[in-house]
C-alpha cells in the first residue's frame, strides 16, 4: 500500500498526531504542539505520566505490546516516540499500511539494541571504542576468563537503558554480582577528556541542520547528566570534528526527526561515537530557553517535513537535572524553588511527577548568561540550593 500523504494543514484542523510515551519528554513536546494547535494524542501504561492531564486524548496501553501500538497508530495520521523501548514490530506493520512513522522503523530497530546500534557503526566505519557482545552472565566470565576482556570495562543492558539505568562500571568480579543476566555488551574504559553531544534534525527531504556541541557533566554515582553545557569548552577544531561525525550517522541511518550523538573526545583530541538516542534527548532541554528553535519544535518540524527552524543559540545556556535526593521517597517537595527563582536567567521546569525516589528526574532548571562561566557558576548554586524530597 502507499505511504498516506502528509496532510498539508496540520494547523487547528483535523490532523492527529500520535505520540508513543507520555514522559517528561512527551510533555516538553506537547508544549509546542499546543502552540501550533496541532491535535496530540499519547499511549502510555499509566494516568499518572507527565502527558496524562495535558494532552487531546489519553490511551492507556503497553508500549512494547503489538496489538496496543498498532490498534493505537491506526487512530492518527503520523505515529512518532519520545522513549525508544516500543514494539517495532507493530510500527513495521503500521508503516505498510501507509501510516507515517518517524523515526522509521528500520532505524528504530537497529538502535533499540545497543548491541546491533554497535555493530552498525562498526559495519559503517565510525569510530567506537572496543566492545563485547553477550548474551548472558556466564558467557561474560567465560570472556573475561579467557582474557578476552579485561577489567576495568563498562556494562551496558543491550535493552531497557534508560536515565543511567543499565549502566555500571565494573572494575573487579565482584563487581559482577550486581549485573543482571541479559543480553549486554562490555565497552572498553577510554580515557577522555570530554564528554560531548550533538543534536541532529532531518526532514523528509533531506533538509539537515545540527545544534551547537554541547558538553556534558555526569553525576559519578548514579551516571545520570548533571550539567549539559552550551556551547561545549573546545576547540573550533574538535567541535567541526564532532558535527562531521554526527551528520555522518543520521546520513547513514536516513534519520528523520531529532538524534541525538553522544560522544567521547579523547584524549588524543579524536571523536568516537558513545551511542544514539532516536529523540528529543536531556542534552538539548537548554534549547527551550536558549535556541532560536528548541528541540522539541523541531522534532515537529522535522517529522511534519516542515522547514526545519534556526538553531543557533541566542544566549550561552547551561542546563541542571532535578533529580530526586538520596534517601526521599514519596510524595515530591522542592525545596529552596524561591531561592533560585529569585536569580535572573534561571527558568525551572517540573515534569509533573507527584512521586520522587532516588535519582529519578524530577525536572530541571536552565541558566542562561552571555558569559557561559558565569553561567556554569550559577548553576553549580543552583545544583546546590534546590532539593528535590518527599514530605515528612
Amino acid at each position: 500500500m502507499c505511504e498516506r500523504i502528509y496532510v498539508k494543514n496540520y494547523f487547528s484542523s483535523d490532523f492527529k498526531l500520535g505520540v508513543l510515551g507520555g514522559g517528561q519528554l512527551g510533555r516538553m513536546l506537547l508544549a509546542e504542539t499546543q502552540k501550533f494547535d496541532i491535535y496530540t494524542t499519547i499511549l502510555d501504561s499509566s494516568k499518572e505520566v507527565p502527558c496524562a492531564q495535558i494532552c487531546n486524548k489519553f490511551v492507556v496501553g503497553d508500549l512494547m505490546n503489538y496489538d496496543d501500538v498498532y490498534n493505537f497508530g491506526k487512530q492518527v495520521d503520523v505515529l512518532t516516540i519520545e522513549i525508544e523501548h516500543v514494539n517495532v514490530d507493530a510500527l513495521e506493520a503500521l508503516e505498510k499500511e501507509g501510516i507515517v512513522v518517524y523515526p522509521t522503523p528500520k532505524s528504530l530497530r537497529i538502535i533499540q539494541n545497543k548491541g546491533t546500534q554497535k555493530q552498525f557503526f562498526v559495519d559503517h566505519k565510525i569510530p567506537i571504542s572496543p566492545f563485547f557482545r553477550s548474551n548472558s552472565l556466564d558467557a561474560l566470565h567465560e570472556a573475561i576468563n579467557s582474557k578476552k576482556l579485561v577489567f576495568p570495562f563498562v556494562w551496558k543492558s543491550t535493552q531497557f537503558g534508560y536515565d543511567g539505568m543499565g549502566v555500571k562500571m565494573i572494575k573487579s568480579v565482584d563487581d559482577l554480582k550486581s549485573l543482571s543476566n541479559v543480553e549486554c555488551i562490555a565497552e572498553d574504559l577510554i580515557p577522555f577528556k570530554n564528554e560531548l553531544a550533538v543534536i541532529v534534525a532531518r526532514n523528509k527531504s533531506g533538509e539537515v541542520k545540527t545544534y551547537p556541541v554541547v558538553e556534558m557533566e555526569f553525576h559519578p554515582e548514579a551516571n545520570q547528566v548533571e550539567y549539559v553545557i552550551c556551547p561545549a569548552r573546545i576547540s573550533d577544531d574538535i567541535a567541526k570534528k564532532a558535527k562531521e561525525v554526527a551528520l555522518k550517522v543520521v546520513e547513514l541511518f536516513e534519520f528523520i526527526g531529532i538524534l541525538a550523538v553522544e560522544m567521547f573526545q579523547t584524549q588524543n583530541d579524536e571523536i568516537i561515537v558513545n551511542e544514539v538516542a532516536p529523540r528529543t534527548h536531556n542534552s538539548g532541554h537548554y534549547s527551550i530557553e536558549a535556541s532560536y528553535t528548541n528541540q522539541f519544535e523541531q522534532h515537529l518540524r522535522a517529522i511534519l517535513n516542515l522547514p526545519l527552524g534556526n538553531t543557533e543559540s541566542k544566549v550561552g545556556g547551561i542546563m541542571v537535572n532535578l533529580v530526586g535526593e538520596d534517601g526521599f521517597s514519596g510524595n515530591v517537595v522542592y525545596e529552596n524553588m524561591n531561592e533560585i527563582l529569585a536569580i535572573d536567567g534561571v527558568t525551572p521546569h517540573i515534569y509533573g511527577k507527584k512521586e520522587t525516589r532516588p535519582f529519578r528526574k524530577m525536572g530541571h532548571v536552565t541558566i542562561v548568561n552571555k558569559n557561559i562561566d558565569e553561567a556554569r557558576k550559577t548553576a553549580e548554586f543552583v545544583k546546590k540550593t534546590i532539593r528535590v524530597i518527599s514530605k515528612k
